[in-house]
């Protein structure tokens, strides 16, 4: 007699395995945005394809769905993670998953309509991404209150940050003026956010990276006082440019941003152990943030294109790297199964870098765009394409080792 064959439940089930941990889903709708969202947006620079008829124009669509769409995705999925982790705290209910995602996908389907649908569309896109955050930040500030979690407040103060300035954009937003400035603000508290959570991060990758190497090294330690400087100057300069943009005093501050991520990455040097794999990716991040203030310092001071090269290293190399190193390190740790040593992951991040120049390259030869542009998108779409193929199956699936849950 043979047994009964059991039916998987579908995904519309509690008890379908995506559900197990929040990172799931929201890691699912980071890779699939940022593959549909670069290769609509190169298709509409390389191609002429007509962008999607939103409020604000193709430029707020684009700069709104990298930050609130594929961005957003990753900071909820990050945050409903390594809060818990830190803390020692539960992670969310499958039922508040589903919620959080639901906010996420009523947010990008008002967006999309405002164009069409006008103020309600807009209204439902606001209530969505406030009613995300806002739900984020009730879920996890409970246990950022505890003893373990007042070193990690920094990421409820993130989370509060990004609500006050989600609202600043859809209050211009509906009353008919150009929103771009708040998305250059978020912008700008996502490069904080960027460095709060590597220095989490990298205690764990560049100490495991000094242990494989041997020797007799120092421990690396991510020290407060340096990242402190670097987001104190991306503050300023953020805060400097929502007040007057174009300024000079802005173009300093871009400059003292630079110096101050330059004297971060020094703690990163440690030797040999830096160009591990993983430590080298979580540097070529700062390496992108760097060079893209730099860039934008240079062309208010001295004036020239850099300001939109500089931008591009920030959004396609910092946030694009970042997100995709993440979610390689978290993606598998916390679907249990060990980290994973292919070449692959390597090669994603050099075509994420290799995009980031290639953009970056177009404000300095336009005669070239089209073909840096259409190769731009090639390498995002490659790298994040390669991301779902690999790390998307970990995540739909069960876990290996028969647990439920977020466990690392």
């Amino acid at each position: 007699m043979t047994a009964p064959v059991m039916t998987p439940p579908g995904l519309l089930s509690p008890a379908h395995p995506v559900w197990m941990c929040a990172m799931r889903p929201f890691f699912l709708l980071t890779m699939g945005s940022a593959v549909l969202l670069i290769a609509l947006w190169s298709a509409v620079l390389a191609l002429g394809l007509p962008p999607p008829p939103v409020a604000g124009g193709a430029l707020v669509w684009h700069a709104h769905e990298l930050l609130l769409g594929f961005g957003l995705a990753a900071v909820a999925g990050f945050v409903l993670t390594a809060v818990p982790e830190f803390t020692n705290t539960a992670s969310a209910s499958p039922r508040t998953a589903r919620q959080l995602v639901l906010l996420w996908l009523l947010g990008r389907a008002g967006f999309w309509l405002s164009g069409v649908a006008g103020s309600p569309a807009l209204v439902l896109a606001g209530l969505a991404h406030l009613g995300l955050l806002g739900g984020l930040l009730a879920l996890l500030w409970p246990a950022l209150r505890t003893v373990a979690g007042r070193r990690h407040r920094a990421f409820g103060w993130a989370l509060a940050g990004l609500f006050l300035l989600v609202g600043g954009f859809y209050a211009d937003a509906l009353r008919g003026q150009y929103s771009m400035r708040w998305l250059l603000a978020l912008l700008g508290l996502v490069m904080v956010l960027i460095i709060v959570a590597l220095s989490r991060i990298s205690m764990r990758i560049v100490n495991n990276a000094i242990d494989a190497v041997g020797g007799d090294r120092e421990p690396y330690l991510a020290r407060p006082p340096r990242r402190n400087l670097a987001i104190l100057c991306i503050a300023l300069f953020t805060l400097a440019e929502f007040v007057q943009s174009g300024g000079r005093t802005s173009g300093w501050l871009a400059c003292a941003a630079t110096a101050a991520l330059c004297n971060l990455m020094g703690d990163w040097h440690v030797g040999r152990p830096l160009l591990r794999r993983l430590p080298l990716m979580l540097y070529a991040v700062y390496a992108c943030m760097a060079l893209g203030y730099s860039l934008i310092g240079t062309a208010l001071l001295a004036g020239g294109p850099g300001a939109s090269a500089g931008r591009h290293l920030l959004t396609v190399g910092a946030i694009g790297l970042s997100i995709y190193a993440v979610i390689c390190i978290a993606g598998r740790a916390h679907c249990g199964h060990p980290s994973d040593e292919r070449p692959w992951v390597a090669r994603g991040a050099v075509l994420i870098v290799a995009g980031a120049l290639l953009r970056a390259g177009v404000a300095f030869v336009p005669d070239a765009a089209s073909a840096l542009l259409g190769l731009a998108g090639l390498c995002w779409v490659g790298a994040f394409g390669l991301l779902c193929w690999r790390i998307g199956p970990v995540l739909w699936r069960a876990r290996p080792d028969g647990l439920w849950g977020c466990q690392g």
